[in-house]
């Protein structure tokens, strides 16, 4: 079996959907040929820590872990300081110091255990930059560099951009590992295009591929009370909802699932939405048309509830709640474990997604729309409506969509989901067969593929 070196600072027990990409190519890696030894940080003051997330990972495989020099870890006025230097000094970003000081570790293990080929993923961006020491190194190994997110193109960079003597040193640095690496990985057609379109001369296509986020069926074995699932095609006599098939017979995704009773609430109309709020990504509009269709009396605030789950300034969603008189509909979570957060999923009557218009802002979906898509019920989408995420929604018909800056738009979605369930129908029939292809075993099998062309 060929071996690959992951270069993977943000890996399990850290949590986070960016993990989650990585850890599912290294559970399905063995079985296509290839055998994955992990090179990440240490597991000591991770900020978000998801311990949940460490069963993807088979127990005997090789993770080593080397000191993160998390500067903004240390207490008090250190970690201030600290955390000022890895945003403003340290360049690509803060993980540049772990980079550094963890080549000499990667170089040794190369050397004993006969590394075939390397692969490293970004965010951080330092983590390519280690690819090409190690190549200048080991010029015959190949690497593979897999962008989750742009780089210099990336939405809050082009927010917030940096100094231009910064982002002309971050260009040439996205430019070398262009050049250097032998294959290169993207998360969306979208940022594909944006690449090649961003380096002309460089003749990008020839060596560039999607491989996007996706859903891991066995993540919900923890509806079912056997051990044994998979996820099948859609029942016709039950309006295209995803099955999954126990060892105890078959229970649907979502639906009548009693295993989850204390997450579920049949009187109130369940909205959810997991993850956080930043930058363009904010939720004024879907409070908004909510505190507009209760006063207009489409919606009944008793019947209504809406949880917030990750991580949230609580004083800026308190002014939303309090602006639009939503006090005791809107319940705010923290960061919770994974597995806890698709039994809130699932019980829920429809999912939100929400991302913020701007320059690149088409470019990318969250990781999250996968399992919304797989968790059976509909997304409210509030996103870029010619983004890469809305056209992923179409094709695989799991919800509705309106602009991030289109209240009305937005009111009528929620209003045709809301009367819906008032009404007990199921107007949800996703297309089965195009979400089959966001499964993370067939997205590994496209990542060792690559592989494979590398090597060669």
């Amino acid at each position: 079996m060929k071996k690959v070196l992951m270069i993977a600072y943000s890996f399990p027990p850290a949590g986070g959907p960016g993990v989650q990409r990585t850890s599912k190519f290294v559970k399905y890696l063995r079985a296509y040929g290839w055998e994955p030894v992990v090179l990440t940080r240490d597991d000591n003051n991770i900020p978000l820590k998801d311990e949940s997330l460490i069963k993807d990972i088979p127990e005997d495989v090789n993770v080593i872990r080397t000191k993160a020099w998390d500067l903004s870890a240390y207490p008090g006025i250190l970690g201030l300081v600290g955390k000022l230097i890895g945003r403003k000094i340290l360049i690509p970003d803060s993980e540049r110091l772990w980079e550094i000081f963890s080549r000499k570790r990667a170089e040794d293990i190369i050397k004993s255990h006969n590394i075939d080929l390397i692969y490293t993923t970004s965010l951080p961006y330092s983590s390519h930059l280690m690819a090409i020491h190690l190549k200048k190194k080991f010029p015959d190994i190949p690497w593979v560099a897999d962008f989750r997110d742009e780089w210099t193109n990336n939405p809050y960079i082009l927010d917030n951009p940096y100094n231009p003597i910064r982002m002309n040193i971050e260009r040439k640095m996205e430019r070398k590992v262009l050049q250097t690496a032998d294959y290169l990985i993207t998360n969306t057609p979208v940022m594909l295009r944006n690449f090649i379109n961003n380096n002309p001369d460089m003749n990008l296509d020839k060596k560039f591929c999607v491989i996007p986020n996706g859903y891991d069926p066995d993540d919900f074995k923890i509806l079912l009370n056997g051990s044994n699932s998979k996820v099948n095609n859609r029942d016709d006599n039950n309006n295209g909802s995803i099955l999954v098939t126990s060892d105890n017979g078959v229970k649907y995704l979502g639906v009548n699932n009693k295993n989850n009773d204390g997450f579920r609430n049949p009187s109130k109309f369940t909205i959810t939405y997991t993850g956080a709020f930043y930058g363009r990504r904010k939720p004024d509009i879907f409070f908004h048309a909510i505190g507009d269709l209760i006063k207009e009396e489409k919606i009944d605030r008793n019947k209504l509830q809406i949880k917030l789950m990750g991580s949230f300034k609580k004083e800026q969603i308190q002014k939303l709640i309090d602006l639009h008189n939503l006090d005791g509909v809107v319940e705010i979570f923290p960061y919770i474990p994974h597995e806890e957060c698709l039994k809130h999923m699932i019980s829920s009557d429809c999912l939100l997604l929400i991302e913020g218009a701007g320059p690149g802002a088409e470019a990318f979906y969250t990781g999250k729309v996968f399992e919304y898509m797989i968790a059976g019920r509909p997304i409210l989408a509030i996103i870029p409506v010619n983004g890469a995420a809305a056209m992923l929604i179409r094709e695989t018909s799991t919800g509705l969509i309106s602009d991030c800056t289109d209240l009305k738009g937005t009111k009528d979605n929620i209003e045709i989901l809301y009367n819906a369930w008032l009404k007990g129908e199921n107007i949800y029939s996703p297309n089965i067969e195009e979400i089959k292809k966001y499964e993370r075993n067939a997205l590994t099998a496209k990542l060792a593929e690559v592989f494979e062309k590398a090597t060669r």
